[in-house]
């Protein structure tokens, strides 16, 4: 009776959830419309009154028409959104695992024993569903990052089944939609500007405009015979996986319903939702070190729970780099993976960004840091202490330095290319070696502003603190 209440109530638990949805979608849509319309008649209503009168009267009738079209456009594609067709298959899943589980698994935990095998098989599946997503759907199939032999590819294919989260064709085609319009209300598939919940699962349970994939950016995936399989048969390979291979597992361990339990539904939501970190917290909560121009953020505590996927904001900035945390000190299980499988001759062709650009990137966050400091101080309209003068000169001085180092390096970028074009062959050994020498100075200067502008950093926050 227990269990037969239990499993009726993920159904329950669903049209409850979508019924709610849909309300709190209608009317935040409603209140957002309504607002817009009313900052855009304002805003053209006072643009209309500071226009010179000439101007006014000899003002393109064609533009404002073409103006008026395009916001009409923009709040019709925005109306697609709110009466966006419930996604039925996912959002069944999305909705009714979750709850399935938080009501089956403490249940089953209270009246049944677990043995350490099932333990032991979920922990081992909890890690290779997970790092098949980071390193195969994700690093190895969306960005190339490496070439992986067959067997490697087949084994994580297989785990990114397991994992349930779309074919590779699928999940392949979002990501890149949302690398090319990161942050676009209307353009990226699960953009952290439409809030938590639509970027971490919302944007599922919906057949929503910017979720709808032709695949006409992976050409070459849609070649690949294997993942025209995995595609064409994905049901019935998640329905094997996942009920089939499970309860065989089960079997063969002498507990097939706690290993549908532990190893089938835990794990399923569980791996569901760490990535799903990836694409609601790694855009809200964490540092942004190599670039401000996205909301990806690099968050150490949430690489623990994404297999290394935590440093997002570098991914944004350097998405065709095999390593995430590309610090040595850096969790990244996904990186060492890659690279202990290219030890073996499994992985290879390993793309890496130079330390230079990275460092060259991290200095110019940098630098944005030290205007905003000065620019905070300098716009109370007081005079601004000594120290912060100070700052202010030193940072000027480090960036016109810092200029000139980048204008350096770009000179050397094109003498190594026309170098590498007029000389001999049996001379390039040479002139690789005349290079690395000029690029290790290049490095060592940059590294040299680094550390110059953190020992400014620090000089501040003494004067402050003494302050």
């Amino acid at each position: 009776m227990i269990a037969k209440k239990a499993l009726g109530l993920p159904l329950k638990g669903l049209r409850f959830a979508i019924k709610s949805g849909d309300t709190l979608i209608k009317t935040a849509s409603t209140q957002v419309t309504r607002f817009k319309t009313r900052f855009d008649e304002n805003k053209a209503k006072n643009s209309l009154d500071e226009m010179p009168v000439a101007k006014r009267n000899y003002a393109s009738v064609s533009e404002q028409t073409e103006l008026s079209t395009n916001a009409d456009s923009i709040d019709m594609r925005e109306f697609e959104f709110t009466k966006a067709p419930i996604n039925w298959i996912p959002a069944t899943i999305l909705v009714a695992t979750p709850i399935a589980a938080a009501i089956i698994t403490p249940w089953y935990l209270f009246t049944h024993q677990v043995s350490a095998p099932v333990w032991g098989v979920f922990g081992a599946f909890m890690v290779w569903t997970g790092i098949s997503i980071t390193a195969g759907y994700h690093r190895l199939l969306s960005h190339r990052a490496y070439k992986a032999h067959p067997i490697v590819k087949n084994f994580l294919l297989l785990g990114s089944t397991f994992a349930v989260q779309g074919s590779a064709f699928d999940w392949v085609s979002g990501h890149r939609t949302h690398h090319r319009h990161v942050d676009d209300r209307l353009e990226d598939p699960y953009s952290a500007k439409r809030g938590f919940f639509f970027s971490h699962m919302g944007w599922m349970l919906r057949n929503y405009p910017s979720g709808k994939f032709d695949y006409k950016n992976i050409p070459d995936l849609t070649k690949d015979r294997t993942l025209q399989i995995q595609h064409k048969y994905y049901g019935l390979w998640v329905a094997a996986l996942n009920v089939g291979a499970v309860a065989a597992i089960g079997w063969l361990l002498g507990d097939v319903w706690g290993t549908l339990v532990i190893v089938g539904l835990l794990r399923l939501v569980l791996t569901h939702h760490f990535t799903f970190f990836i694409n609601s917290l790694c855009h809200m909560f964490g540092s942004r070190p190599y670039t401000d121009t996205n909301t990806a953020r690099d968050n150490f505590f949430l690489a623990i729970f994404t297999w290394g996927e935590g440093y997002h904001n570098y991914h944004h900035f350097f998405q065709y780099d095999y390593r995430n945390g590309v610090k040595w000190w850096q969790y990244d299980p996904t990186k060492w993976l890659i690279a202990g499988l290219s030890k073996l001759g499994l992985t290879s062709e390993l793309r890496t960004v130079d330390d230079t650009t990275i460092k060259h990137a991290e200095v110019q966050m940098q630098f944005k840091a030290a205007q905003q400091q000065i620019d905070t101080a300098t716009s109370s309209g007081i005079d601004i202490p000594h120290a912060m003068k100070s700052f202010q000169d030193r940072i000027k001085f480090e960036y016109d330095a810092f200029t000139q180092t980048v204008e350096e390096w770009q000179a050397l970028k094109a003498k190594t290319i026309e170098l590498k074009k007029t000389e001999f062959a049996d001379r390039l050994h040479e002139v690789e070696d005349e290079l690395k020498n000029d690029y290790a100075k290049i490095e060592e200067k940059i590294l040299a502003h680094n550390s110059n502008l953190k020992t400014a950093f620090r000089s501040i926050d003494k004067s402050a603190k003494a302050a």
